[in-house]
């Protein structure tokens, strides 16, 4: 039917027709209409996350060989030598050069100590020495004077043995001729007394005269009594000859003791110069301990850097090896850094390193100095027991030095202990 020959009726219902008709069925999604851009911007976006996912691929990989050639660690801090400074005598502090946090150099003043004390003992030791000096001085002549006296008395006892040998010889020859006048008496006595039997036989036949006989008798008595005289002589001459020559073996033995003691003697006096020289020394060596006592009295900056822990007050009595101060030697810094052992693979002394430090927020340079000797774990006071059975397998660390480049801005203002993040270049 054409619809120019509808009715109003007509046209309305075929109109709800087309709309039910055009309506989706109940559960059906409605799809939007496709236009022709829809396939090109689907294409751009394909394209654009290929193009990201590629960037970030070569970034990921430009990291990584990047990355392979440096080793870093938060587990480091600057270190330096904290010097503990300590009296060396006994004393009373009389005065405190410093405080807490003030920069000294070497040489300056910290402390000083009452020196009078120290003042007496150095003059005990120097009376000590005058008279260890004196001593030493009156008793070196004692050594020219005892090898004379012992020359002089060897000298005289070979005298006195000479002339006791002289003697005994002398002694000798009057007893050979007593011996002699005896033999000779005898023989004159015993004639003699042959005479007088003869004549007195004579006498008694009356065939001589009683004068001769009597001359006979007399010279027979005379004879017999001379015999005795010699004999007596001769005994005489023997004990002579026995005296002189226990006088020649006391001379010999004079004369050996003093060979004998001679020497040790002379040894003696050289043994007590040499004690008397090694009092000397000794009095030397107190005074000179006495004098670095006495300078001990003021305490003075044995390096430079910056006083902490001062424990010194004045007034306070002191004891040898008491702490007084620390100075922190913040012009030799280094750091110290706990890498993982799994990091140490290619680390060598002498390869680069920049050092952060966070409270400077500020990169310095350096370079690895030394490597430890041992983990942190087997240095420690308590090391762990991995043989009792309850062994965990952790990575442990070991510590790297890197000393820091000189003449760098912000030396000045770094602190042992300061946390700071190096990075090792490794290749």
């Amino acid at each position: 039917m054409n619809a120019e020959t509808q009715t109003p009726e007509q046209v309305n219902h075929n109109f709800a027709e087309d709309t039910q008709v055009r309506q989706p069925h109940s559960g059906q999604e409605k799809k939007p209409a496709q236009t022709p851009d829809d396939p090109r911007k689907r294409q751009r976006m394909l394209v654009i996350f290929a193009v990201v996912l590629a960037i970030a691929a070569i970034g990921g990989l430009l990291y990584w060989l990047h990355a392979r050639h440096y080793e870093d660690t938060d587990d480091a801090q600057i270190d330096g030598n904290l010097s503990p400074i300590g009296t060396r005598v006994d004393g009373t502090v009389v005065k405190v050069y410093v405080q807490n946090n003030q920069m000294v150099k070497v040489g300056d003043p910290l402390v000083d100590l009452d020196p009078r004390d120290i003042q007496v003992k150095l003059d005990q030791v120097q009376a000590q020495l005058a008279q260890a000096r004196s001593q030493l001085a009156g008793e070196r002549p004692n050594v020219p004077i005892t090898e004379v006296e012992n020359s002089t008395n060897i000298l005289s006892a070979r005298a006195d043995v000479a002339s006791a040998e002289a003697a005994v010889a002398a002694a000798e020859r009057d007893r050979d001729q007593a011996e002699a006048q005896v033999l000779q008496q005898e023989a004159a006595n015993a004639r003699a007394q042959s005479d007088l039997g003869r004549y007195t036989i004579l006498a008694a036949k009356q065939e001589i005269s009683k004068s001769d006989f009597d001359q006979y008798s007399s010279n027979a008595k005379q004879q017999a009594a001379n015999l005795q005289a010699v004999q007596a002589a001769l005994l005489a001459a023997a004990r002579t000859v026995d005296q002189r020559k226990a006088q020649l073996d006391q001379t010999r033995s004079k004369l050996a003791q003093n060979e004998k003691n001679a020497a040790p003697q002379l040894s003696i006096r050289h043994a007590s110069v040499e004690q008397q020289l090694a009092n000397l020394q000794t009095a030397e060596a107190q005074l000179e301990q006495a004098q670095l006592n006495l300078s001990y009295a003021r305490i003075v900056a044995p390096v430079a850097g910056i006083v902490m822990k001062r424990f010194a007050q004045v007034g306070s009595r002191v004891a040898t090896g008491q702490q007084l101060l620390t100075i922190s030697e913040v012009g030799d810094l280094w750091v110290t850094a706990n890498f993982k052992e799994t990091q140490l693979l290619h680390m060598r002394a002498g390869q680069r390193a920049t050092i952060y430090v966070d409270s400077l927020d500020h990169d310095f340079t350096g370079s690895v100095d030394t490597i430890g000797g041992a983990t942190g774990s087997i240095a420690s006071t308590l090391p762990a027991e991995n043989a009792t059975g309850n062994y965990v397998k952790v990575v442990q660390r070991i510590p790297v030095r890197i000393k820091l480049d000189p003449n760098q801005d912000g030396l000045d203002m770094l602190r042992p202990g300061m946390s700071v993040e190096p990075n090792v270049h490794v290749e």
